[in-house]
């Protein structure tokens, strides 16, 4: 038993009726990494939130280095040697990339902060990493994959005997992810056990050594990648075997209905002419490396960021968004790539999450109707497929998938004609990115317009009718989905660096 680092032994947890977790054992090898898999709602958020002492659970054990443990805290289970990295990035945004490092922990010399140690501790870190960060860099003006990068960073500070990486390359570069699997492999070899929680069974075949998948809150599979085939990992998720990775794209589009000329924006990041039609109907692709101005791109269309030149023009009207307000008025949407930190209300119901937008429609005779607001929620609930008990839930007691599901719902009630998606299925499950496409391709069917942001390859390539790649804050080129491949897309989102 020496080589297990963990150990969990018949775990259960239940919330009200609903059993979340059903006698779960499973064990992590030191200097291992295990990949956790499961459909959005499975347990594998419940599992953690048990093991960092955020829930209490009822029943089971956990043993570390072969000793019970029962944290009361994610503090006390860092201090133990248990870190992990959320998807959901909780830091400073307004102190440096040392402060959050240390937040804490500072270190004291004569009892004040010793700023020199923290600075020198930070650059060896990060040479160690092969991470080239600036440890006085303000959060804020770091990218979304910068900032996880510092956040992987933290937990190793830490000397952490098992790090939790839960969806850890939903916002990196091809670059930053290879980078990141060498940081695993490199502690790995220093004894370092990693929980890698994804629904990215590419990467769990390249980093993980064992593989485990969570359904319906009960252990359907455990064993060695290499004794294991993506198929196997899929039908154990979802219960069904999936013959394709991606629906038929079968839509047709129409006429050009969208138009963008020459759009600049005002403030930096700043994009740079910016041109191209989309026609009715069909799913336009938005690639490029993280950092090249997709999101800035459909914030700018969403009247979230200032346009400095250029015209927007749909339907032979020019648009002028003075803010997304104004969007919505004419029949925009935008799913935003943060769900957390713009996308939802954290500490409201899925009925507030869902109707918020399109408060008008559930009015009788100028008063909001409960029973419309109602009827809503679970009216998109049963069209995403939402796992939730009841539409009164908090939306933060779903997993991140569901939470998606929620949002993307929201702006399905408003009925809109174009529909912005800046990475849509981001930490969500293999089955439910399915039905999400399935919901991409029947929207454009019904005639509507779908600008859709993907970092993931073949993703972009599976679902869209034409892809638009941006390298560096400008459009590198268009291309048809069925005349391009991986190369091509990649050539041309280095053209401008």
């Amino acid at each position: 038993m020496d080589d297990i680092v963990l150990q969990i032994k018949n775990l259960s947890k239940s919330f009200s009726k609903n059993k979340v977790l059903d006698g779960i054992n499973l064990e992590v090898k030191k200097g291992s990494v295990l990949g956790l898999m499961g459909e959005n709602g499975a347990g594998k958020s419940t599992m953690m939130k048990c093991l960092f002492g955020i829930y209490a659970k009822d029943e089971g054990q956990f043993m570390l280095c072969g000793k019970p443990v029962d944290f009361k805290s994610p503090k006390e289970a860092l201090e133990s040697g248990v870190a992990m990295v959320h998807q959901e990035l909780n830091q400073c945004l307004d102190r440096s990339v040392m402060d959050n490092l240390y937040l804490g922990r500072y270190p004291k010399r004569f009892g004040v902060i010793d700023e020199a140690k923290m600075l020198k501790d930070s650059i060896n870190l990060f040479t160690s990493l092969n991470m080239n960060v600036d440890p006085h860099t303000i959060m804020r003006t770091m990218s979304v994959s910068q900032r996880q990068m510092v956040e992987i960073a933290k937990a190793v500070s830490y000397n952490a005997k098992i790090i939790v990486l839960d969806e850890p390359t939903s916002s990196l570069t091809e670059n930053e992810v290879g980078k990141l699997f060498s940081i695993v492999q490199s502690l790995k070899k220093k004894g370092v056990s990693f929980v890698y929680i994804s629904h990215k069974m590419d990467e769990v075949f390249l980093v993980c050594d064992e593989v485990a998948v969570l359904r319906d809150g009960k252990m359907i599979l455990d064993k060695g990648t290499k004794e294991t085939e993506m198929n196997e990992l899929i039908s154990a998720m979802v219960g069904r075997s999936l013959e394709k990775r991606f629906p038929d794209v079968d839509n047709v589009p129409g006429d050009y209905v969208f138009e963008v000329k020459g759009l600049a924006t005002k403030y930096e990041p700043i994009l740079e002419d910016i041109s191209f039609k989309v026609r009715k109907g069909e799913i336009f692709g938005l690639y490029g490396l993280v950092g090249a101005g997709r999101s800035e791109l459909l914030e700018a269309m969403f009247g979230v960021r200032t346009i400095a030149s250029g015209e927007m023009i749909y339907n032979g009207k020019k648009l002028h968004f003075k803010n997304s307000r104004d969007a919505m008025e004419h029949c925009f949407a935008l799913v935003t790539e943060e769900r957390k930190f713009n996308g939802m209300f954290g500490k409201a119901s899925i009925e507030f999450n869902t109707t918020i937008t399109n408060l008008e429609s559930y009015k009788t005779n100028g008063i909001l109707s409960n029973k419309k607001l109602y009827e809503a929620a679970n009216r998109e609930i049963t069209t995403m497929k939402t796992k939730c008990v009841s539409p009164d839930e908090l939306i933060t007691s779903l997993s991140g998938g569901n939470q998606q599901k929620v949002i993307i719902g929201k702006w399905i009630e408003r009925e809109p004609e174009v529909f912005l998606m800046d990475e849509p299925t981001r930490g969500i499950d293999v089955g439910a990115k399915y039905e999400i496409y399935q919901l991409i391709i029947q929207m454009a069917k019904e005639g509507k317009t779908i600008i859709v942001v993907s970092s993931e390859m073949p993703e972009i390539l599976g679902i869209t009718n034409r892809i638009a790649v941006m390298s560096n804050h400008r459009l590198a080129g268009i291309v048809n989905t069925e005349e391009t491949d991986q190369e091509a897309l990649l050539r041309l989102s280095a053209k401008y660096l």
